[in-house]
């Protein structure tokens, strides 16, 4: 039976991309719908090709219990935040409880919580004067980058390292494993490994 996937972006949208390209030939695992809080989401025009309905919603709906319904509908197997930005409301959480998951661009619990997305990440990580970052896919709760844990992989910095060179090395890393990962998680291993 196939597994139903739904994807959350904001921005330019090469995760969702990845996420797509990965289970394209995949008859397990499905893309079913794609949402956007941001009409101008690079997003939307990557998903073009795929043929994959990319839904823009407002502030109101996702609040408000309208997205959650029709969200709901669709009966997803798993709610995967690629670059999304809003906080997840304990509706949500309660709806879906271990059913929506989020990739974060540094290694939780460092630089996770409010305002910690995309180059603020990676700037704290160079000011600290960190010898290694890396991503963590995580489940989501009611606060900011706190669920449980399911993948970590880090990556060496250097002092020649900027903030914009870290950030290239992090996407390497959420493109390699995001997708596989979520793979795993719909379909684990009969061995159990």
């Amino acid at each position: 039976m196939t597994k139903n996937i739904i994807l959350f972006a904001s921005g330019n949208g090469s995760n969702v991309e990845q996420i797509c390209r990965f289970f394209e030939q995949d008859q397990t695992i499905s893309v079913v719908s794609i949402y956007t809080n941001n009409p101008n989401a690079g997003v939307i025009q990557r998903m073009q090709p795929f043929g994959i309905t990319v839904r823009v919603f407002d502030k109101s709906s996702f609040t408000d219990g309208t997205l959650l319904s029709q969200v709901r509908a669709l009966h997803p197997d798993l709610i995967v935040l690629a670059g999304f930005l809003w906080k997840i409301g304990s509706d949500w959480v309660s709806t879906f409880a271990k059913k929506i998951i989020n990739i974060h661009p540094a290694l939780l619990p460092k630089y996770g919580g409010k305002g910690m997305y995309g180059m603020h990440v990676h700037q704290a990580v160079k000011d600290n004067k960190e010898s290694k970052t890396g991503i963590t896919i995580h489940y989501v709760n009611e606060a900011y980058d706190e669920g449980a844990i399911l993948f970590q992989e880090e990556v060496a910095l250097s002092d020649e390292d900027t903030p914009e060179t870290i950030a290239t090395k992090v996407h390497s890393l959420e493109h390699l494993h995001f997708a596989p990962v979520i793979s795993r998680l719909l379909n684990p291993p009969s061995n159990g490994v």
